[in-house]
């Protein structure tokens, strides 16, 4: 489609206090901001997502995430080394942390021509693995540098994937550069941030102690409970979502199916006489 004010040109001439210049045309801002959407790895299932379509109603943690969440967008600016702190919301699934991220992130790319990206944690873990397969044609570092460098980074559903030496080293990489750089990050988690150290499902015990204490640093933790979106057979409106979640607050708390250790740990035990090799947390092949 053609601009009538540049002609497709990208540029435009514009009077100041009598004198002409020349500046970017403003469907060419527009142009940069969907070629960074389309850059951004959002799935398509998310790709609509923005405030305006995120479902509110009378929960006073939902309602302060979601303001926490604007205000985020709308103080973002360039240099992003002014951004202080990035965002971690936490609480059970179906309760829109996608949603409410994804919607950060389609504003602030939009809004100041950022380039954004979003990242699954699994999905990234698996495209990073993947890259030890001599037959794929990405390297590890193309993949990394791409995590580490973006302006503002989301990344969905942390502590999902099981704790390795190996998870725990590529996650605080990830982190701590982008701590050390001050590049902002809005994290999602199912995982409640519970201070029992004993507790295998706690997001300190699921990410691990380290990167909970940089992430405590860094972002700004938004915890909330919901009723889940995904149990309504219909397309529900803020008074459908009230009363289930009026509901579901007389009954006991939702929480995640309980798993076994984060990490499978050997232990010597003595039987009958004999010393034996015996697991914690479940099988060595856990």
């Amino acid at each position: 489609m053609n601009c009538t004010i540049c002609n497709n040109t990208g540029w435009c001439s514009n009077e100041v206090n009598g004198v002409e210049r020349v500046e970017r045309c403003e469907c060419w801002r527009r142009q940069v901001g969907l070629d960074l959407l389309n850059d951004a790895n959002i799935p398509a299932r998310y790709r609509k997502c923005d405030f305006s379509t995120f479902v509110t109603y009378p929960n006073e943690q939902l309602l302060r995430a979601v303001q926490r969440a604007k205000d985020f967008s709308d103080n973002f600016f360039q240099p992003v080394e002014n951004v202080e702190k990035g965002l971690l919301l936490i609480g059970p699934p179906g309760i829109g942390k996608t949603h409410l991220a994804i919607s950060v992130l389609r504003n602030v790319i939009g809004e100041k021509n950022i380039r954004g990206l979003y990242f699954d944690t699994r999905s990234l873990l698996s495209t990073i693995r993947s890259t030890y397969n001599p037959v794929t044609r990405t390297s590890e570092a193309d993949i990394l540098r791409r995590v580490m460098q973006a302006e503002l980074l989301v990344l969905d559903d942390l502590g999902a994937e099981r704790l390795t030496d190996w998870v725990e080293g590529t996650m605080n990489l990830i982190v701590n550069t982008r701590y050390n750089d001050r590049k902002p990050t809005i994290l999602t988690s199912n995982y409640e941030d519970v201070p029992d150290t004993d507790d295998l499902d706690s997001l300190r015990v699921r990410v691990g102690f380290r990167m909970h204490s940089r992430l405590r640093e860094m972002c700004e933790f938004l915890e909330y409970s919901g009723p889940d979106y995904r149990d309504f057979e219909f397309k529900p409106d803020s008074d459908d979502i009230f009363r289930r979640w009026k509901d579901q607050k007389t009954q006991p708390r939702r929480r995640l199916p309980r798993r076994t250790s984060v990490r499978a740990r050997a232990q010597l035990k003595e039987k009958d006489g004999q010393l034996e090799l015996g697991w914690l947390g479940g099988k060595a092949s856990s």
